[in-house]
Formats: structure tokens, sequence, C-alpha cells
């Protein structure tokens, strides 16, 4: 216990990095899906600022095709994070610990281990090939990326394979 304690401590844990951004957004005025879907589609958005200026891309293009456009109602429905590890988590190990009323881990259906997070409601998928790699998912603002890390992280480190001394050190 001391040694996970020291390399936690004495190692930088790895910081979540934002892979997308899903926003909706009201325009205010009926629209020709058709047509519309033919000459703007929406971007893929890595932060809220990028979410917003595609919003209003999005919102100027509708109106240059001939609609009365009143933006409003932008909303963050989900943000997705992902997180590599230095060393991969045991999932099957993970999936019988005393967190399993939180998991699912079906391997033969989806090959991560999904754990669904109370608070912040938010889902983790841990993948156990290679160096280890997590996504979360289900965020509606960055800090619950973080604190929903911050809350697993002692978690994963307690399954993460020893084959190193320290597991999650960046020397490996």
């Amino acid at each position: 216990m001391g040694e996970e304690v020291t390399a936690y401590c004495e190692n930088p844990k790895p910081v979540p990095i934002l892979q997308n951004v899903v926003s909706t957004l009201n325009l205010g005025c009926p629209l020709d899906l058709k047509a519309t879907a033919l000459k703007a589609s929406p971007n893929l958005t890595k932060s809220v600022q990028d979410s917003k200026r595609a919003a209003k891309r999005y919102a100027r293009i509708v109106q240059k095709l001939g609609f009365n456009v009143v933006l409003k109602d932008f909303k963050i429905q989900n943000m997705v994070a992902s997180v590599a590890l230095s060393a991969p988590v045991k999932v099957v190990e993970l999936s019988h610990s005393d967190h399993f009323m939180f998991i699912t881990y079906e391997p033969e259906i989806f090959p991560g281990l999904i754990y669904r997070m109370r608070r912040p409601n938010i889902t983790i998928l841990v993948f156990p090939s290679g160096k280890g790699k997590l996504l979360i998912t289900g965020a509606k603002v960055r800090q619950e990326i973080d604190q929903a890390f911050d809350n697993i992280f002692p978690l994963l480190l307690s399954f993460a394979r020893h084959d190193n001394p320290d597991p999650f050190s960046s020397d490996s």
C-alpha cells in the first residue's frame, strides 16, 4: 500500500483530454431539413468554445439559405474525454471488486468495462488492451470530467497490472 501511495504522489496523474463536445441549439424557425442538410453539416468540436463557434457558423449558414434564424437555447449535451494511462487495468478483477454494482463487463459484447459513476453522473469506459485507455462520457461541464477522473484514479491504480514497480510512471 505504501508503494502505491508513493507512486501516486511522485508521478503526476494523466490529464483527461477533451475529444468531443456535443451541443444543441434552437434556431427559432422551421427548417427544410433536406435542403439544410445538403448545404450545412455540423462539425466535430473539441471544446465548449469550438462548439459555440460551430453553432454560430451553422446558424449563419442556415440564415444564408433564407431562413429567419434566431440563435437561442444553446446547451452542452455531452462531453467526451480520453485518458491514456501508462499501464493496463485488470478489468476482470475490477469487475469482481466491491465496485461491481457500478460495473458492466461483457467482453463478448463490448471490449471495455463500463463503470457508471453516480457522483458525478458519468460513464467511464476502461479498455484492457495496450497501456490502458479510458473514455469519460456524459459530462455537461469540464469539472465533471475532472471530478470523475479524480474519483476513479485511485481505484484504477489499485487494479493496474504491476509489470513494473510504478505502473503509472511516464517512463514505461
